[in-house]
């Protein structure tokens, strides 16, 4: 009997010991998953992921997105970092906040704004609901308000290091106060990775992987490249040799049917012209240069992936990447972001986590204004009510192909873009249009506006337009609209 005893008080013991391993292991599991957010400065679709273009090299970029669900048709809010941010961070829209232009970080949540004074921004979400944030580089228009992340890396000012002297663009443009310098500018600077202020971002979010942490963590990581001036060290432009660039699909005649209004928001005259770069032989060194920055950026992307792949958090995480617009390379007679038209609002935007499909795309059209409330059901957390985007989540678990999607994108009060049901439809300011049918037309050579075959359809795309235009915030610099009706003048007279 003794020693039934004593071998029933052993197995209780063991037991005991049992449970409250597993216990406090499952105390020590956080109760929702991480995230890592990574922001690309200025990245076009242009990903081995997407359409290869001229032989991009992406491999890390393109894992993530064979780990996750790809969205192939992504759009900005806005072709400007500092609206396109402020509208992903507060999840509202442009037309909502009345922020159109570049905006400090500090002046987005301000009493004199009835729809910013309260609003709460992405990450302080996380950090109101448990989280430990952590953030470093370009992740709103500079770097983000101040004390907003528990554990600040803050962002090296400018996107340095720069040489001495420009290698071919000298950056000036008109005297106009709005368009006065460009920092556009390509080639081969600096001599090491080590130099370049990504790196360093990447080593602050590598280093932090390592430690541990008692809670879940959100940890944002932006990086300034591909934005200009596209200098990366040379072995960058090794991987792309000039004999193996395409240039981007233009038309010299392109611009004949786009209304006055259209042509005042391209033209930017201290950004490179595509007859410029044509003409001088610069246009695929442009290109080249472009495509090394990406293959740098992606090499920065990639060693946080392998820290993360390498950390306790691998199986916990949820992953997105995005870019806050596109870049034209040429498209449309110019390099720039600035527009309303296709290369320059769309982007890439991609999710990874343990609960979601690996490998799919998602062609139908989506918002980077859906970032917010997506993240948020991924996280198991609640939703918050003042978000004008809609969670991913279904679409990238469902199989049915989404009905009545659409993307909206504005530049400057009342110039909006939607792409839907295979066309983009964009009404500008003074109610002139453009309209392009994608499946017949993907490079937007052809204006459908005027076609009167097409009323019906330009009627249902734009039920899809903002009701409400705030008036541009006081705050928001750069403010386009004087110079849009100045070149709209100048224009319609010439």
């Amino acid at each position: 009997m003794k020693k039934i005893s004593y071998l029933l008080l052993l197995s209780m013991l063991i037991l005991t010991c049992t449970t409250k391993d597993k216990k406090t292991a499952e105390e020590l599991q956080p109760k929702n998953p991480n995230v890592l957010f990574i922001a690309v400065d200025d990245l076009n679709t242009w990903l081995g992921c997407l359409n290869n273009y001229s032989n991009t090299k992406t491999p890390n970029i393109d894992r993530l997105a064979a780990k996750g669900v790809l969205f192939s048709n992504a759009h900005c809010q806005a072709p400007l970092c500092g609206p396109s941010r402020a509208s992903l961070m507060t999840g509202l829209r442009p037309s909502t906040t009345g922020i159109y232009g570049m905006i400090s970080d500090d002046k987005i949540r301000r009493p004199d704004n009835p729809s910013t004074k309260e609003i709460t921004f992405l990450p302080e979400y996380f950090k109101n609901n448990g989280y430990h944030t952590m953030g470093i580089g370009k992740l709103f228009h500079k770097y983000a308000p101040k004390g907003l992340f528990d554990d600040e890396g803050g962002r090296v000012n400018g996107f340095g290091p720069l040489p001495k002297k420009r290698f071919v663009w000298d950056g000036v443009g008109t005297a106009n106060k709005n368009y006065g310098r460009t920092s556009t500018d390509w080639g081969a600077f600096p001599e090491q990775d080590s130099l370049m202020p990504d790196h360093k971002s990447a080593n602050w979010a590598v280093e932090r992987l390592k430690r541990n942490y008692d809670k879940p963590f959100f940890m944002g990581v932006g990086f300034l490249r591909p934005h200009v001036p596209f200098y990366v060290p040379q072995k960058w432009f090794d991987m792309h040799p000039l004999e193996g660039i395409d240039v981007a699909p233009y038309l010299e005649d392109d611009l004949n049917d786009v209304p006055p209004i259209g042509l005042a928001i391209n033209d930017l005259p201290m950004m490179p012209s595509t007859k410029w770069a044509k003409e001088s032989g610069e246009w695929k060194k442009i290109i080249q240069a472009y495509l090394a920055c990406i293959s740098y950026v992606d090499y920065e992307v990639g060693r946080v992936l392998d820290a993360l792949e390498n950390s306790e958090y691998a199986n916990n995480t949820v992953i997105v990447l995005w870019s806050d617009h596109g870049y034209r390379m040429g498209e449309k007679g110019t390099f720039a972001k600035h527009a309303l038209w296709e290369p320059a609002t769309k982007a890439p935007l991609m999710f990874a986590a343990p609960n979601l499909p690996k490998g799919k795309v998602v062609n139908t059209p989506v918002e980077m204004l859906s970032i917010y409330p997506t993240l948020l059901e991924l996280c198991n957390l609640p939703a918050y009510n003042r978000n004008e985007g809609i969670s991913l989540v279904s679409t990238m678990t469902s199989e049915k192909e989404v009905k009545n999607a659409y993307a909206l994108t504005t530049y400057g009060m009342n110039n909006h873009a939607v792409k839907a049901n295979g066309f983009r439809f964009i009404q500008y300011e003074d109610g002139s249009q453009e309209l392009y049918d994608h499946s017949n037309d993907p490079n937007e050579f052809k204006n459908l506006a005027e076609n009167p075959k097409y009323v019906n359809e330009i009627e249902k795309l734009k039920k899809y337009l903002p009701k409400v235009n705030r008036k541009w915030d006081k705050n928001s610099a750069y403010n386009y609209q004087p110079y849009f009706k100045e070149q709209k003048a100048r224009l319609t007279a010439e």
